[in-house]
């Protein structure tokens, strides 16, 4: 039994690993210790710095969240992106503004085509309906393809997904001098994050912001 639709019953609210606490502000992952009002980073962002100014997860990707995600990425299972987008809304809440554009991170037209939806797409919808914030599908484009991530060092992601993802020509002027919120499922070493922000600046977005619903932990 769930208190309402499209929720999550108790055991399974109790083994989904949210993120709360203090986190890391460019990318969202738990932090130990205290916040003391700075800005706070993990090392793995200092090391690499990030092309946008605040991130965000709901949830770290692992146990019952890995689960969740992967249904809705190849299982078939749309539905997690609405109580998502609310898991989302809390996320980002610390940095979300009435003039945001929240825009998903794009598939190629191949992937797309065999997936049937992009589930960042769904999640920046759910986000959307969540927060009042409007929301663009097409804001970003990926012309180039790129071979699967998993198990690619981070050099090598980045690497890969350098020039990948460009501006929609004819949603460009939606972003100029205007805060972009980027949206993706699952963030990893956040090279495709980055090739999505250096596309925003490129459009002449004003500031950029990013919210997954997972992020990787290091030691996980």
């Amino acid at each position: 039994m769930v208190e309402s639709d499209f929720g999550l019953c108790g055991t399974c609210w109790r083994d989904t690993p949210f993120i709360g606490g203090t986190v890391c502000d460019a990318c969202g992952v738990p932090l130990p210790g205290e916040s003391d009002g700075f800005r706070l980073e993990c090392d793995e962002c200092m090391k690499t710095p990030r092309p946008w100014s605040q991130g965000r997860a709901a949830m770290i990707y692992k146990e019952r969240a890995r689960q969740m995600i992967l249904a809705l990425k190849h299982g078939d299972r749309p539905e997690i992106a609405r109580p998502a987008g609310l898991w989302l809304a809390r996320a980002a809440r610390p940095f979300l503004n009435d003039g945001m554009l929240i825009a998903p991170v794009p598939l190629h037209w191949s992937r797309l085509l065999k997936r049937r939806y992009n589930q960042s797409a769904l999640l920046a919808q759910a986000l959307a309906q969540a927060t009042g914030l409007a929301m663009c599908p097409d804001l970003l484009i990926r012309p180039k393809r790129t071979t699967p991530q998993d198990g690619k060092s981070a050099a090598i992601r980045f690497a890969d997904m350098a020039g990948t993802i460009e501006p929609h020509p004819k949603r460009r002027h939606r972003m100029a001098a205007r805060s972009v919120l980027l949206v993706d499922d699952v963030m990893t070493s956040g090279a495709t994050l980055a090739a999505c922000a250096e596309a925003c600046r490129a459009g002449g977005a004003r500031e950029i912001f990013v919210v997954t619903l997972a992020r990787v932990a290091k030691d996980d």
